[in-house]
């Protein structure tokens, strides 16, 4: 019981993570290319490439992408689309099973990946590629709050405002 119910506890860890990546992919091609050209400006920056590295590393980090971002999905449409004749806690288990199986896969592209990467850029700048992914993840959500947040405030703003007008008229 307690192996099943970490396993259920990491599968949902890592869920978030995957299905804000799922989000994204669902904008607007044109904020999708922002956050692309924004995604390879800041991580250039923050790894210091060169532009001979950035050169050799930027279609190889593309290629390992979306072959990640295929294995995310083929999760998420599992998820979305269970088997109606299959009861919920076995199609729960079988999510928490194929979870763990789309982990394995991605871990071990991650290291095919890592060794194509290496031929690019110094592993010093690898080692420091994750967390300026994470970094640019965590502002990019930051900044997608922040404007849902200006939008509730503006949204509320010109509410009050027709209030007031349909008052005065009153």
């Amino acid at each position: 019981m307690k192996k099943l119910f970490t396993i259920i506890l990491v599968s949902l860890l890592t869920v978030p993570a995957w299905s804000q990546e799922e989000e994204l992919a669902k904008m607007d091609p044109k904020a999708q290319e922002k956050i692309k050209a924004a995604r390879i400006a800041f991580i250039t920056d923050r790894l210091g490439l060169t532009p001979e590295e950035a050169e050799r590393f930027w279609p190889i980090y593309r290629e390992f992408s979306n072959k990640r971002m295929e294995l995310r999905q083929q999760f998420e449409q599992v998820r979305k689309n269970p088997d109606p004749a299959k009861p919920k806690e076995e199609t729960e288990r079988e999510l928490v099973e194929l979870g763990l199986q789309l982990k394995q896969q991605e871990l071990d592209l991650e290291k095919d990946y890592s060794k194509r990467i290496l031929t690019a850029i110094p592993a010093q700048k690898l080692m420091a590629l994750k967390t300026a992914e994470d970094d640019f993840r965590r502002l990019l959500i930051q900044q997608i709050q922040q404007r849902q947040l200006q939008q509730q405030r503006k949204q509320q703003l010109q509410e009050r405002n027709e209030q007031r007008l349909r008052q005065r008229n009153n």
